[in-house]
């Protein structure tokens, strides 16, 4: 483009993987009246204030001069890992006298560019990314007499690199929430007629889909154009694409399903990934993190364990390859090079930044999507409907669901579960009666999502703490501790009319068990502040008490 002169002006410079409903052409005018000021001025790179709590790979720590936003310093977070110092310059301190350094920003890989800029490209064969880039003007700016400024996009504009599962995972649900309007799937028209429909807790329905009378959808779902949703079959917080067909009694949950998939009878999938054509049978279990690819066959009753990329054909072996694992006669394992392994570490080495050459890994997703951290301001969430960012507790209850489903699903030692929960506690600074009112919080959650939960309550109950109840015994073992339990029961009855009608057998069940004492009981129901929801209560406090006299 330089050599033949093509691009005379100020240019937007994208990358192919951008999202973005920022007004660029207000990120346009800004760097052209840079420019008037400083004609040194090369590029402006924008960037987000970055999501709480979580890497994507996209992150990076700048430094720059707080009056005019020229960039300084610039560094890459890892994605992994979480840095507790940084190497920055002295001198960067001694030649600026206000200086701001602004970590844990995202970069979604947007600048502007002035013409000075394709030249510095061209004339240096090193600059391979915009990171190199950016690296080589802070060096030599004084030589090329060059230099970058900052623009931070504003809350209400969102942008995002979409470069690995997570981040796609991440933004798909950010589409479905609708945080990127006007780029949503109702606003999609082709054959000049709309071709999804919005429905209520965000379901985007194309016009041309077949579904069951018995099938749920529970929200955050996009179902594509001739899809499939057979009877029983549960979705929530996914995507189908075209022409899938979903069989009887399967249950999808945070998953990316691509054209042409077909999913048997009776299988679950969660947090997971199936390319075009993939085909997994009936009875099957696809755990978390999986990735399928393209045209992948899973036979009926498998169990692919978590984190797995498989693709359909067997990989070619070389020696720098540990052996594909065969899953089945269409499925294998994507081998990790260790060549590519040990140069990844080399230059890794204390620059923050992922090389070129490492293999791809798929970071965990949340379980739960409450609402995107691109939140609005206080201004503007006045008389809105959006949710507010997710907080310590809400993450916390999402991992608590995530460590027992598991732990329920493949009959993980108990032991485990607790140290996990733990973990989880220490790394978000939970209190103990908080960790004991979403331990229980979490299995009752977990309770209402089982089949046949509102013909059968205490049952459905009664049959997860067969498994959960050493977990249950653990954290619910003091008078204080009962009461954190019984302040999970009452609030969940806010949310679920299925538990506000059984509370009742629910309690007595937990007290008949010895979890919960006769005492904790009164106390409780002495506190509880709604009449009807007391009322409820009122004859098995009765009974207790007579009891209670009857023995004395």
């Amino acid at each position: 483009l330089d050599a033949r002169n093509t691009i005379r002006g100020n240019v937007l410079l994208l990358g192919v993987d951008s999202v973005t409903n920022a007004n660029l052409a207000a990120l346009l005018e800004e760097h052209k009246r840079l420019t008037k000021f400083d004609r040194g001025a090369v590029m402006t790179v924008v960037y987000k204030d970055g999501l709480r709590r979580m890497r994507t790979g996209n992150e990076v720590m700048i430094v720059m001069e707080s009056t005019t936003r020229r960039l300084l310093y610039h560094q890459r977070l890892a994605h992994q890992d979480k840095e507790r110092k940084f190497d920055v310059p002295l001198d960067i301190f001694l030649a600026n006298r206000n200086v701001a350094v602004c970590h844990g920003l995202l970069d979604p890989q947007i600048a502007v560019c002035s013409p000075a800029a394709l030249p510095l490209f061209a004339d240096n064969f090193d600059f391979l990314s915009r990171d190199d880039f950016l690296r080589g003007v802070l060096i030599n700016e004084d030589i090329l007499n060059s230099r970058i400024y900052v623009a931070k996009l504003g809350r209400e504009e969102y942008a995002m690199r979409v470069n690995n599962w997570q981040s796609y995972h991440l933004v798909s649900l950010d589409v479905i929430n609708r945080w990127l309007y006007p780029m949503v799937p109702d606003m999609v028209i082709g054959e000049f007629r709309q071709q999804y429909k919005h429905f209520r807790n965000n379901i985007y329905r194309h016009r041309n889909v077949r579904l069951s009378r018995s099938c749920e959808l529970d929200g955050d779902l996009v179902l594509g154009e001739e899809s499939e949703i057979s009877d029983g079959a549960y979705l929530q917080r996914s995507v189908v694409g075209r022409g899938c067909r979903i069989g009887r009694n399967c249950r999808i949950v945070n998953s990316f399903l691509m054209d042409g998939a077909i999913v048997g009878d009776d299988t679950e999938l969660s947090h997971c990934v199936l390319g075009q054509d993939v085909k997994v049978g009936n009875g099957c279990i696809i755990s978390p993190g999986t990735v399928l690819g393209e045209g992948v066959q899973i036979p009926d009753q498998m169990v692919v364990p978590r984190s797995l990329l498989l693709q359909a054909n067997e990989p070619p072996v070389d020696e720098w390859s540990t052996p594909a694992q065969k899953i089945s006669d269409r499925a294998y394992t994507i081998p990790a090079s260790q060549k590519d392994v040990s140069y990844s570490d080399e230059e890794n080495d204390g620059l923050g930044q992922p090389a070129l050459t490492q293999p791809i890994v798929i970071a965990p997703l949340p379980l739960r999507y409450s609402a995107s951290l691109y939140e609005t301001s206080d201004e503007e969430s006045d008389g809105s409907s959006v949710s507010p960012a997710p907080n310590d507790e809400n993450i916390f209850l999402s991992e608590v669901i995530e460590t027992l489903e598991h732990g329920l699903s493949n009959r993980t030692d108990q032991e485990y579960l607790m140290l996990e929960i733990n973990s989880s506690r220490y790394a978000y600074n939970m209190a103990l009666h908080e960790v004991n009112y979403y331990v229980v919080k979490a299995i009752l959650q977990i309770m209402l999502q089982q089949d046949g939960v509102g013909k059968n309550t205490v049952g459905t109950l009664r049959q997860l703490l067969t498994y959960f109840g050493k977990v249950f015994r653990h954290y619910i073992r003091d008078w204080d501790a009962m009461l954190n339990c019984l302040k999970a029961f009452e609030d969940m009855c806010l949310a679920s009319e299925t538990l506000r009608t059984r509370i009742v057998p629910l309690v007595h069940y937990l007290y008949e068990e010895d979890m919960i004492d006769e005492e904790v009981i009164n106390e409780w129901y002495d506190s509880l502040e709604d009449r009807a929801f007391k009322s409820l209560l009122s004859k098995l406090v009765q009974w207790l008490q007579e009891s209670g006299e009857e023995d004395e």
